[in-house]
């Protein structure tokens, strides 16, 4: 295995959300989903490279599509597989990832599939420092479903978007259902009404599931959408296009259940709190 340039640290971090100043430069190991924000926010930060999961790649690939964006700014980028390492988990990524996908950046350092996660990250302290300014972008809070009377129901791409209102709202997000570092507490940063995550391909212990029981012990109804079925990382997608993969005993309790699609678990979620 090549041994990691001297003046190049790697950083790990459970979600690239956490990038600061002092990672400039350096290669990023993240626990984030591959999807483009991510690596947009990776790129945003001055990233010399980037490891991201796979989150079981998902509907339209989301789960990688940060690769190709990375390769037009001439960042290398790769992806470890959900089936070798959790989302959501920088450290477990570094210490049992495996390499699923590399962009062309990182081919040419030496990356490729079925390597270590260690590997690869080691050989991507050689990559030059990154020029590339990315133009803009802005993940979205979308008010999808307002009716007089009941809960509105809001889109975030991500959760990190979930803001202490949402307290009275029922909130689908297009981030993964792990939470970061397998820490319960930050399963929501806030109460809401009900919760909607991406599976991310549930992946290795089940990791792509583990905010739903952190939820059932406060008492808020949660569940999953299979990756296959919306795109990772779009609040939108998770609601229009999700089928239930998984829910936690308060959804069930209200008549919640895997196979629904999510716009027919707000109705249950709605017709519940009318009852009560």
């Amino acid at each position: 295995m090549p041994q990691a340039s001297t003046s190049v640290r790697i950083e790990v971090l459970d979600s690239i959300t956490k990038l600061t100043d002092s990672h400039k430069g350096h290669v990023v190991v993240a626990g984030s989903h591959g999807a483009e924000y991510a690596a947009y926010l990776a790129a945003k930060g001055g990233a010399r490279a980037v490891i991201l999961n796979d989150a079981g790649v998902g509907k339209g690939d989301a789960g990688i599509s940060g690769l190709s964006y990375l390769e037009s700014l001439g960042i290398p980028a790769a992806t470890v597989s959900h089936r070798s390492a959790r989302i959501g988990d920088g450290d477990d990524m570094m210490a049992r990832g495996t390499i699923s996908h590399v962009n062309e950046s990182a081919k040419t350092l030496g990356c490729s599939p079925d390597e270590t996660c260690e590997s690869c990250a080691n050989k991507l302290t050689f990559a030059p420092a990154s020029a590339s300014t990315p133009p803009p972008q802005s993940e979205n809070r979308i008010l999808l479903r307002s009716e007089i009377g009941e809960p509105e129901v809001w889109g975030l791409d991500s959760i990190s978007l979930i803001l202490p209102e949402d307290n009275t709202h029922i909130v689908i997000s297009g981030s993964h259902g792990e939470s970061l570092g397998g820490k319960p507490e930050t399963a929501l940063k806030y109460d809401a009404i009900a919760a909607v995550f991406n599976d991310a391909g549930i992946g290795i212990d089940q990791a792509g599931l583990s905010r739903l029981l952190a939820l059932d012990s406060r008492e808020i109804p949660a569940a999953t959408v299979s990756a296959a079925s919306a795109r990772i990382g779009d609040g939108r997608s998770i609601y229009e296009d999700g089928v239930i993969s998984s829910v936690n005993e308060t959804a069930a309790k209200v008549g919640a259940a895997v196979g629904m699609r999510t716009t027919e678990f707000v109705d249950r979620i709605i017709a519940s709190l009318k009852k009560s």
